[in-house]
This record gives structure tokens, sequence and C-alpha cells, in this order.
């Protein structure tokens, strides 16, 4: 393979790797937006059991409501942003992945090439060395 073949194969395997990587964040942050909303819904079926036994918590309950709606809201708006951009990686790591793939193709077939080359030459070296020796019988 040539030079500048290997150098671009290397260069988009990098690529590819760095957003894997970044994909591999986006989707933890993903993850945890989730875990969060989660913990949250979980957290206000907890509240609500507890206001209905406990009259002090049940007037509290319009406050913690309040609170648990913004920050609710915060998450939802925290996955949001992590989906978007989980689908913006996914995109340009198959857009990578396809690069990496055309110069792993073109290197392949440079490769392929400069061999049915080099077989083409070797065989009209062989051609002409088996023209010469019938010449030398016929004299």
């Amino acid at each position: 393979m040539t030079q500048w073949a290997n150098s671009l194969i290397r260069i988009s395997g990098y690529e590819v790797e760095t957003l894997q990587k970044r994909l591999a964040d986006i989707s933890t942050r993903r993850a945890a937006s989730e875990m969060r909303i989660a913990v949250l819904d979980a957290e206000m079926e907890v509240e609500k059991a507890r206001a209905a036994d406990d009259p002090q918590a049940a007037m509290l309950m319009a406050a913690y409501t309040t609170g648990w709606k913004i920050r609710r809201q915060l998450a939802d708006s925290d996955l949001a942003q992590a989906s978007i951009e989980e689908d913006g990686a996914r995109d340009a790591l198959s857009r990578a992945f396809e690069e990496l793939k055309k110069f792993e193709h073109v290197a392949e077939m440079t490769r392929l090439s400069r061999l049915k080359a080099e077989a083409a030459a070797e065989t009209i070296a062989l051609d002409e060395l088996a023209g010469r020796r019938k010449q030398k019988k016929k004299a």
C-alpha cells in the first residue's frame, strides 16, 4: 500500500475512533438523564403517598410539585438535547466510517492494480524470454 493511502486510512480511523468515543459519552449522558427522570418520578410518587398520610406534607405538596416540575423540565431538556446530539453523532460516525471504507477500497484497488501491472510485466518478460529461446533453437 502506498504511503498516502496509509496516511488517509490512519487519519480516517482516528476520526472514527474519536466519533465513537463522543457517541459513547453522549449515550452515557442520555442514560443519566433518563435515570434522573425515573428518580424524579419515583420521588414524586413517594411524596404523593407521604402527603396522603401526613397533613403537614400535604400542605407543602404544592411547593414540592412546583420544584419537581422545574427539575423535571430541566431533565427533559437535557434528555432532548442528548438525543439530538446522539443522532448527530451517529450520522457523523456513519459518514466517517463510509469515508474510511472508501479509502480502504481505493487502497486495495491500487494494490491490486499494481499487482496486475507487475504480473503483466512478468508475463511480457517471460514471453520475450520464451521467444528468444525459440529463436536460438531455430538458429
